[in-house]
């Protein structure tokens, strides 16, 4: 059984940079076609995809936040993790990691077959 859990500050100041790592067990982030997402839900509205890391270590970011977003991945932790620079108070959100499949592009965030419990994340001075 995968297992995905969320971790980080639950407070970021406005203009600092928002830093979560995602620990997955009963698998290997490295396994072939998997591939691992993070996403956000703000108060009140619908999930947004953020960007994600392939089996590979390619990643895709979404456009309204590639200038800002980084994932990377440890492998000898099995974790991958989310910076978010310049945050503003639009940021606060619970924030999810995810895993998705597929042989590359968008079939790696169409669909998640495993979420993690999610972290809430606010941003405020």
């Amino acid at each position: 059984q995968v297992q995905l859990q969320e971790s980080g500050p639950g407070l970021v100041k406005p203009s600092q940079t928002l830093s979560l790592t995602c620990t997955v067990s009963g698998g290997s982030i490295t396994t072939t076609y998997y591939a691992w997402s993070w996403i956000r839900q703000p108060p009140g509205k619908g999930l947004e995809w953020m960007g994600v890391i392939a089996y590979d270590g390619s990643a895709v970011y979404s456009p309204s936040l590639k200038s800002r977003t980084s994932i990377s991945r440890d492998t000898s932790k099995n974790q991958f993790s989310l910076q978010l620079n310049s945050v503003t108070p639009e940021d606060t959100a619970v924030y999810y990691c995810a895993r998705g499949s597929g042989v590359g592009g968008s079939s790696w965030y169409s669909r998640f077959d495993y979420w993690g419990q999610g972290t809430q994340v606010t941003v405020s001075s």
